[in-house]
């Protein structure tokens, strides 16, 4: 899987925009700010698609912040009157304000590099132990670098002997990313700037001489943050105390500029493996490079093949003398690990060590010289510990139905740090054993919500072509079925992403308000391993959204909620879905968030990294079967005037650099003129956030929006 991106394009000017003031009863006094319209035309395969918005792709147009200003005059206003909002902002402020804290990073030395947020903070703060005995200390706090949040702390990684820390900060929480170093004993900051990095990670060699990174070229001057399409990335090593001018080559693909690149080196600093994806959303391909002696590694070894068939995903997990050990779908679209050589690495000698279950692999990795595996059955997490000859020697205990999703193991440390959580169950750190078995509570907080009176169910609905698909829902015990229920349904349904319970402050703030909340595992995810996305990707992308339609349809059946009484959610690849949900079948909830989502399908893959995407989703430029699957589904080019939409809140931010915000722009633009009904379409958008960042004070301010905003239109009027 990689991250998500999109961007920019055109010119226009803008008619004087008005607004009227807001409110909540019936929005009968909603006027929108006027968008202005031109005669832009696009032709795709001989069908010509009127484009009349496209010129809020420039997203520096004067006319555009202007008309962005106006919308969110008026979404403030609205949101302002709905009198529920101020107590849901001060209960979730309450709920929010817990510690919370990481799965440790583990070094060889017994060194532990974690995050911990006291409760508030806009950013979570690194900490380092010397050991799991010793007290933990600061070593770099965000929070004093940017107090507003707005400059985000995004990956950090600690050299192998702990003496340094690689950090990468960003504007806003940006992808574009720029790399620092302290000194961890002192906290000092060494010279080193690495910058125009890109969906990377950060992999030292074992002396601690400097990392592997990748990067894509220096943009463009201009909107090179939001709208530059990156092409051509790719891998170098830094040397610590060098200019970045004189950083190593170490793998480039010019014949493949959509790819995407990365290096990691072993656990033992013996071998850096390298990754490649190019046009799959799954598989990869897989390189190695022999380092030599760790201690005096060889930084710019000779790159050799391991895997080049782009077949199937190969993520090594560790290597014992000449043997590695990968997780792979080869042959197993649910995931199998095997054993293979360095010196062989033919598949048809490998020798299968953990077989596919029936559950889905997600992760593996070395533990004390040993496997531990997570799997996921159907969602909801299991985790296995075998021996390399593939004997199963312990299943780890997990505390309810809820899912593992960080996991920090070493193949020379026999404890494991784990954590796990679900709806009802906060983020909690477990420290397991692996000589005697045993598991321990590392860190377990502390939150205002008694969730006893609560319960998570799974179950399975059909959909509209008979498939079974499951879904969760949170509810009170022995809650009457009478069908009132206000009822919140959020899902993703793409990308290989399988949505397993998690635990957020503003479930228990909606459960104190008598509300219902319901997760379907929809096809296009990762729940039932590849078959699952397969159907829900390219040409069967409609399963997804008949599969949320019918998820609804349960629902109502089964008299938990009714249309009237139901909202959905969704972000990102999720924002595609409420949008297309609700122009595909308008009559069918009571109101809708769109998140930051994907709503010009025609386009997406014009800017910054929406190129990645065309796997999953196809492209109109290059295929006409593809822009006829789009162009059926599209949110923004299958809204109709005068058709009657839902209660409908969509947000964005001006520093979203994976999806665009011209996205959000043209869809509420649209739609708010074709409105057929009272029923209010706002747009919410902020700044100094990101697609996948945002500090806690605007965080809580959002969800406090989007909760109160679809509780008012679901027919909630007072606090609980």
């Amino acid at each position: 899987m990689r991250p998500w991106v999109c961007t920019l394009f055109a010119l226009a000017a803008l008619t004087p925009l008005t607004v009227a003031a807001a409110t909540p009863p019936g929005a009968q006094g909603l006027k929108y700010p006027v968008a202005h319209r031109d005669d832009t035309v696009d032709t795709y395969f001989g069908t010509k698609v009127p484009a009349p918005y496209q010129w809020m792709e420039n997203l520096t147009s004067p006319a555009l912040h202007e008309w962005v200003d106006a919308e969110n005059k008026l979404t403030d206003s609205y949101l302002a009157n709905i009198p529920v909002r101020g107590w849901i902002d001060h209960r979730l402020t309450q709920l929010w304000n817990y510690a919370k804290e990481t799965t440790p990073d583990q070094l060889r030395n017994g060194m532990l590099f974690f995050r911990r947020n006291s409760g508030l903070q806009n950013q979570s703060v690194v900490y380092v132990q010397q050991s799991s005995a010793a007290q933990a200390r600061v070593l770099l706090d965000p929070n004093k670098l940017s107090p507003d949040g707005s400059i985000a702390l995004a990956g950090t990684a600690p050299s192998p002997d702990g003496k340094y820390l690689a950090y990468a900060m960003s504007i806003g929480g940006s992808d574009w990313e720029t790399i620092h170093v302290l000194e961890v004993a002192t906290g000092k900051q060494l010279s080193d700037v690495v910058q125009w990095v890109k969906f990377s990670g950060i992999s030292w060699t074992h002396d601690g001489k400097g990392f592997y990174y990748s990067r894509y070229p220096e943009p463009p001057t201009g909107e090179k943050q939001i709208s530059h399409a990156v092409v051509d990335q790719k891998l170098y090593y830094h040397t610590l105390g060098t200019p970045q001018s004189q950083d190593k080559l170490i793998y480039a693909r010019p014949d493949l500029p959509q790819a995407a690149m990365g290096g990691v080196v072993s656990e033992d600093g013996r071998y850096l493996y390298i990754y490649l994806e190019n046009n799959s959303i799954s598989n990869n391909e897989l390189y190695y490079a022999d380092l030599g002696n760790p201690a005096k590694p060889n930084p710019t070894a000779e790159i050799k093949p391991l895997y080049t068939k782009n077949d199937a995903q190969y993520a090594p997990i560790g290597n014992a003398g000449g043997t590695i050990y990968l997780q792979t779908t080869l042959d197993a679209p649910r995931g199998r690990i095997v054993a293979a050589k360095f010196s062989d690495p033919d598949s048809a000698h490998w020798r299968t060590v953990v077989p596919q279950a029936s559950g889905v692999l997600s992760g593996a990795s070395m533990a004390g010289g040993d496997i531990l595996a997570d799997f996921q059955n159907v969602a909801v997490s299991q985790l296995e510990l075998f021996a390399t000859d593939g004997k199963l020697l312990h299943t780890l205990p997990l505390p309810s139905l809820g899912a593992v999703n960080g996991i920090s193991a070493r193949s020379d440390s026999r404890v494991v740090y784990y954590d796990f959580t679900s709806f009802l169950y906060p983020t909690t750190i477990y420290r397991y054993n692996v000589d005697d078995g045993k598991t321990a509570v590392s860190f377990r907080p502390k939150v205002d919500f008694d969730r006893s009176p609560y319960e998570t169910r799974q179950v399975f609905y059909a959909s509209k072509d008979g498939t079974k698909v499951p879904m969760f829902i949170v509810a009170k015990k022995g809650i009457k079925l009478d069908g009132t229920h206000p009822t919140v349904m959020y899902a993703y349904g793409g990308f290989d992403i399988t949505v397993t319970p998690r635990f957020s402050p503003m479930l228990p703030v909606w459960l104190e308000m008598g509300g219902i909340y319901a997760v379907p595992s929809l096809r296009g995810g990762g729940e039932y391993g590849e078959a699952w996305h397969h159907a829900g990707m390219l040409g069967k992308k409609q399963n997804v959204f008949d599969d949320f339609a019918w998820a609804a349809k349960y629902l109502y059946q089964k008299d938990y909620t009714s249309p009237k009484h139901l909202a959905i959610q969704g972000y990102s690849n999720g924002g595609l879905l409420t949008g297309a949900s609700i122009t595909e079948r308008p009559q069918l909830f009571g109101a809708a968030y769109i998140g930051h989502g994907v709503l010009d399908m025609l386009r997406y893959q014009k800017f910054s990294g929406g190129a990645f995407w065309v796997p999953e989703y196809g492209s109109a430029d290059k295929s006409k079967e593809a822009f006829q699957w789009l162009m059926k589904y599209s949110p923004l080019h299958n809204i109709h005037p005068g058709t009657c939409y839902p209660p409908t809140l969509i947000t964005t931010s001006w520093d979203d650099d994976r999806v665009v915000p011209s996205h959000e722009f043209k869809f509420a633009a649209k739609i708010q003129r074709a409105q057929g009904c009272a029923n209010p379409v706002l747009l919410l958008t902020t700044g100094s956030t990101s697609h996948i960042y945002m500090p806690t004070d605007k965080e809580i301010q959002q969800e406090a929006d989007v909760w109160a905003f679809e509780a008012w239109n679901l027919g909630v009027r007072k606090a609980p």
